[in-house]
């Protein structure tokens, strides 16, 4: 006699919440996901980004360092400016994980589970957290801008919001419409870096231009990684990233070729560059090879999400690597080596 099969429970779902990609079916109902931590706020901040917000701050401060007699004569605006930096990061993360969460673009993704993407905190509480931190770097930044009166740059701030609400949000986002690693080397390499000079010393150099673009670069390489990562659900979602729109092949090369620009760049600090009488530190910053070469091959080669996923922690090393090295490179003094 045939074994009778038992019937599939149905599962009960909420048209209205986006169903999280490990939710379980208990007593023919969806689960409810496990309510937000600390950790899992901590981590929805996602501060291995931090490096992005670190680097461009050393390195214009490193700029400024060479038109000031002592290079810490303002060190409250070099906090000041790291605190714009800092907090506008993880307003930007926790901002994108709202506008992607609410449109399901981040079901099933491969890495760490976004905060409404995997049903453990409500869109509006994440797009509060995100409004106080935007908040809180808008504060840091009207004092630096009353510390230097230079009242012009809340026009700038009021940009830099901007920018890093509609990358993700609005109807028509400029991060879906392949225009998101412009918009980082803008906003997460030059600006930072020449802003950061900028209110410390009210001029900016060719040191800091430069640098911006190098640290620029390695920001767009880490957005390029994580698209990478995501080109195939982008495009079943209709994000169309410069991933998408450049194709697997496309996408490699611009990986590798926005990696090997700031090594590029670093040689004109490496060859005209002298702190002093002595010479010049910049090439010792070519040692962050270490992470930049694994990065670019296993880029070149990568075939799952989970290697992008390291690619992108190795980019994330090296920008920080190198804003620190090259920042150490241009203020240390000559004859230490």
């Amino acid at each position: 006699m045939a074994k009778q099969q038992r019937p599939i429970p149905r599962v009960q779902m909420d048209a209205n919440r986006p169903v999280p990609p490990k939710a379980k079916v208990r007593g023919g109902k969806l689960a409810p996901p496990k309510p937000a931590t600390l950790g899992t706020w901590i981590a929805g901040a996602r501060p291995q980004t931090l490096a992005l917000a670190i680097a461009p701050v050393a390195l214009g401060t490193a700029a400024a360092s060479l038109v000031m007699e002592h290079w810490l004569d303002h060190w409250v605006r070099a906090l000041l400016a790291l605190a714009v930096a800092v907090f506008l990061q993880i307003g930007v993360n926790y901002a994108n994980d709202y506008s992607d969460g609410v449109r399901g673009t981040d079901r099933d993704r491969v890495g760490p589970q976004r905060l409404v993407g995997s049903g453990r905190a409500k869109p509006r509480t994440v797009l509060i957290v995100a409004l106080v931190f935007f908040g809180l770097a808008s504060i840091a930044g009207i004092v630096l801008v009353w510390r230097t009166e230079q009242w012009w740059l809340l026009a700038g701030g009021a940009l830099c919001l901007i920018a890093a609400w509609f990358y993700t949000g609005g109807r028509r986002p400029y991060g879906y419409l392949g225009l998101g690693e412009v918009a980082v080397f803008v906003f997460f390499g030059i600006v930072p870096t020449i802003g950061t000079m900028f209110v410390q010393v009210l001029t900016v150099n060719v040191e800091a231009w430069l640098a911006g673009a190098a640290i620029g670069a390695l920001a767009s390489a880490v957005l390029v990684a994580n698209n990478a990562r995501d080109r195939e659900r982008d495009a079943t979602h209709g994000k169309r990233t410069l991933a998408v729109l450049l194709g697997d092949r496309g996408t490699r090369a611009l990986y590798v070729i926005l990696v090997l620009v700031p090594f590029g760049i670093l040689a004109f600090f490496a060859v005209f560059y002298e702190p002093g009488s002595g010479s010049g530190y910049a090439p010792f910053v070519y040692f962050v090879g270490v992470t930049a070469v694994p990065a670019i091959l296993i880029a070149v080669t990568a075939r799952s999400a989970r290697e992008w996923v390291f690619v992108m922690k190795l980019t994330l090393a090296t920008a920080l690597l190198y804003g620190v090295g090259l920042a150490a490179a241009l203020v240390l003094p000559a004859g230490l080596l």
